[in-house]
């Protein structure tokens, strides 16, 4: 599909190449069979950039083999509200973390040391997104827009903070939000993708204070700013005051997903009536084809020269595996519970996610969702720690944990809890405490065994106080990816625990957003960096 799209811009009057881009946020997750890494918010905890810029590098790999020159990714977002449901594209609460990490993304997914495969490039055209401000946007300012309902239903939304106002002055803005940004530019980002959220009473993508004032001329930005998904859409209930204010704006390549034809015969005729000046159309051509040349389109040749078999390779595979187990956060661990002894002689193993590679990878991973299941290939972690045991060991599953009560107790016990995959404001939630099924789940398990483990994948903390005093370990797992193998690595002490945590964990709903947290007299359950080895 995607050289049929670049062959017929080759076949155009100017045969101008045609740059693709994909939302590639943590592997080619587009694609079944490819590697699947953590989710940023465990990069965050492994606070280690060159393992970051090498999965950048394999990433990049990967989405070449299918002709993709462009990844929408890194998200540099500061999140500040754990209920939001881009938290888990989010590295760090800290700004010099995210900074640090979407740099060393950036980095690798544009192939700065110069690695070559035989003679075609390894490099693709990062975007780091979303600007400015998404991760600081305030709990009940989103919206819908019913103008746009028609086009796209999924606008009918209505998403409590997701593409809500970011409800701050510029002096926390660029303190907060902004040098990620900077960091990303310094490391040779020469396309940026421009948030859904409002600041100063803007939509961002009409914001010409940021976008041309403060991005392009101050910063000295001198790529392409790219929109969100049909996102000037959302500047007013008018197409074509939405199309001038963000040309105007500085916006110089434009998300529109399905009516183009409206899109580019309202430009012509703001143009041709001089509410958007020529100059800055001209300015955004020579910005696009200007990147475009620097990353050699231009003489690309019509076929891959890279095979598809990096897709999912083991190289690759490997370094997501070294990636899950730097990413685990040991919060508890009594009575000596981990690591746990391969040739202990009963372990009972409880939850749907330790044998499901969906809830495994969480969002954004094949489908834009995510979805539980076996979505694409990947080790689970209860294949993995079948793997792990001696073959005197016996592992019992059952998703459920109803295991008879004739049973030997076992000497461990692990329950793995997972959220439901999600992604963007479809996981914006109220309430994260943990859900009563899973409550209920644990409790089943506990008289089954002698010492408790669980595992939470997740994509943000989630609240557990009430329940941790009857757990013996306790380990923060994320949204770790296809390569289960790495939980099983740290669990059975091939490798120590080396996580932190780059979010402080709340003890109460009442502790969020980390403003609250901070106002709070009793202080966090777990504090930022904390992890126990």
């Amino acid at each position: 599909m995607v050289y049929d799209f670049k062959e017929a811009a080759r076949q155009t009057r100017l045969g101008i190449p045609l740059i693709y881009g994909v939302d590639a946020v943590h592997g080619h997750n587009n694609v079944v069979g490819a590697t699947i890494f953590p989710h940023n918010i465990g990069l965050g905890a492994t606070r280690d950039p060159d393992l970051v810029e090498r999965i950048g590098r394999f990433t990049a790999t990967e989405i070449i083999a299918t002709g993709v020159r462009w990844n929408f990714a890194p998200c540099v977002a500061v999140p500040h509200d754990f209920r939001w449901g881009r938290t888990y594209e989010g590295y760090s609460q800290d700004t010099q973390l995210v900074a640090e990490l979407g740099a060393a993304h950036v980095r690798g997914l544009q192939n700065a040391n110069g690695d070559r495969e035989s003679s075609y490039p390894l490099s693709i055209l990062a975007c780091p997104k979303h600007f400015v401000g998404d991760g600081g946007t305030t709990w009940g300012t989103g919206r819908s827009y019913d103008w746009i309902i028609d086009q796209w239903p999924a606008a009918d939304h209505n998403w409590p903070i997701d593409q809500g106002i970011t409800e701050i002055d510029e002096v926390t803005l660029r303190a907060k939000h902004l040098p990620p940004y900077i960091a990303a530019i310094e490391a040779g980002a020469k396309s940026i993708m421009v948030s859904f959220s409002s600041w100063g009473g803007l939509k961002m993508h009409a914001n010409k204070y940021l976008l041309t004032d403060v991005l392009k001329r101050e910063i000295g930005f001198d790529g392409f700013l790219v929109s969100d998904w049909m996102a000037i859409d959302q500047i007013d209930r008018d197409f074509y005051t939405c199309v001038v204010a963000s040309i105007n704006a500085g916006l110089d390549m434009v998300m529109v997903p399905f009516n183009f034809r409206r899109f580019v015969s309202t430009l012509i005729r703001a143009v041709e009536k001089g509410d958007v000046p020529l100059e800055r159309i001209d300015d955004a051509v020579e910005r696009i084809l200007t990147v475009k040349y620097e990353l050699g389109l231009f003489d690309e040749p019509s076929r891959n020269e890279h095979p598809i078999s990096y897709i999912g390779a083991e190289a690759h595979r490997q370094v997501a595996r070294e990636a899950v187990r730097k990413s685990l956060v040991l919060l508890k661990n009594e009575n000596h519970t981990l690591p746990i002894a391969r040739d202990v002689k009963k372990i009972v193993v409880a939850g749907q996610a330790a044998d499901d590679i969906g809830l495994q990878c969480g969002g954004w991973t094949i489908e834009w969702m995510g979805k539980p299941g076996t979505i694409t290939p990947g080790t689970t972690l209860l294949t993995a720690i079948k793997g792990a045991v001696s073959t005197d060991t016996t592992v019992d599953y059952d998703p459920d944990g109803r295991f008879s009560e004739t049973d030997t107790v076992a000497e461990i016990g692990l329950v793995v809890l997972s959220e439901s995959p999600y992604a963007e404001g479809t996981g914006d939630r109220a309430d994260l405490s943990l859900p009563a099924a899973d409550v209920a789940l644990i409790e089943r398990v506990r008289p089954c065994c002698r010492r408790l483990v669980v595992i939470l994948f997740s994509g943000r903390p989630l609240i557990i106080t009430e329940h941790l005093e009857k757990w013996d370990a306790f380990i923060a797992a994320w949204l770790p990816g296809t390569e289960g193998q790495g939980i099983a690595d740290v669990l059975f002490g091939d490798f120590p625990f080396t996580g932190r945590l780059a979010y402080s964990w709340p003890k109460r709903m009442d502790q969020i957003p980390l403003k609250s947290m901070a106002e709070s007299s009793d202080g966090p359950l777990f504090p930022f960096g904390f992890g126990l080895a």
